[in-house]
């Protein structure tokens, strides 16, 4: 049960280093707390764990034009973060993970404004029938978080320009672009700034959870991990590192995510495999792609590897019959 409230604010508008500090909080959530740590970052395109930023970004763009690519630790898609953006993380122990009343402070917040929000699919918040929210989820050793955005006054011509969805992905939404399906909340509450926004979901913390919410102390923060962590946030590894040539790549989008498979072969055997998705339960990206290597070039060989990786059933299925099809 939760009888602790904590609030922390993001120190500064380095993505690298604000995905450090929320892994850092994580670690560190005592049992019977739940902290919000809201922050922010500055001219960014953030992946999902196992995303390829080739496919979800214009990358040589958002460089030129001086922005970086983040990877965070969560499964989910590519989103794009500004200034009008402002970023939220609910960080819990496990036995006190509540998505219902972590999603019940965004809309409460929103409801206080007068802006009458909704939650809809798997990990979207809406108002007026359009998404201001995308929200991803986190666990490790007995902690989890849930994260996401909510889209104050952000620039959309910005954000149409750097993310490129698949058009599976925008066909299965009946949409034509970006920006037709989201929403900034200032539209529909044109005094509202970032900095309210952040009050609005701080008091609303306070009400779901029915506590006070004091300061996060932040001396408490080890600064030499935040170092090294922001560092590897920011490393060529960790952000670029899985590019490949295919032999062959195909993608779909399915009920429980969209997912691309790369195969490379060599005198008819499978030498290197990829398989990127924007799956919330990412996790079983590396086992298949292990399953793959070193298999026979054939239907067969490659199917009897997708469906012998430990993960839900609905996933073996899609992709073998995937597989399949491109046969």
């Amino acid at each position: 049960m939760v009888t602790r409230l904590w609030l922390c604010r993001g120190e500064g508008t380095n993505p690298h280093e604000n995905l450090a500090l929320e892994q850092i909080l994580l670690e560190s959530v005592a049992p019977g707390s739940c902290i919000l740590y809201l922050w922010q970052n500055q001219h960014t395109v953030v992946i999902g764990r196992n995303q390829n930023p080739w496919a979800e970004c214009r990358t040589q763009l958002l460089e030129e034009e001086g922005g970086r690519l983040a990877r965070r630790l969560s499964g989910g898609g590519a989103v794009f973060h500004d200034l009008g953006n402002l970023n939220f993380t609910f960080l819990v122990n496990k036995e006190d993970y509540c998505v219902e009343k972590q999603l019940g402070v965004i809309i409460e917040a929103c409801r206080a404004l007068g802006i009458p929000a909704e939650r809809s699919g798997r990990n979207d918040v809406l108002a007026d029938g359009r998404k201001f929210s995308g929200n991803a989820f986190y666990s490790h050793e007995g902690r989890s978080y849930h994260h996401g955005t909510l889209l104050v006054d952000v620039d959309l011509e910005r954000m149409g320009r750097y993310l490129r969805p698949s058009q599976a992905k925008l066909s299965s939404k009946g949409v034509a672009s970006v920006r037709s399906r989201v929403v900034n909340l200032k539209e529909l509450c044109p005094a509202l700034t970032v900095e309210e926004m952040g009050r609005q979901m701080a008091d609303a913390f306070q009400r779901v959870y029915g506590g006070r919410v004091k300061p996060y102390p932040m001396e408490q923060v080890d600064r030499a991990r935040l170092a090294a962590l922001t560092e590897k946030n920011g490393s060529w590894s960790w952000l670029w590192g899985r590019k490949m040539a295919f032999t062959v790549q195909f993608s779909r989008r399915f009920s429980w995510g969209e997912v691309t498979v790369g195969l490379t072969a060599d005198k008819g055997a499978v030498t290197a495999a990829a398989v990127y998705t924007d799956a919330m339960d990412w996790s079983f990206a590396a086992p298949m792609e292990a399953a793959l290597t070193g298999r026979p070039f054939t239907l067969a060989a490659l199917r009897q590897a997708v469906e012998s990786v430990p993960c839900d059933r609905a996933v073996r299925e899609d992709v073998s019959a995937l597989l399949q099809e491109q046969f």
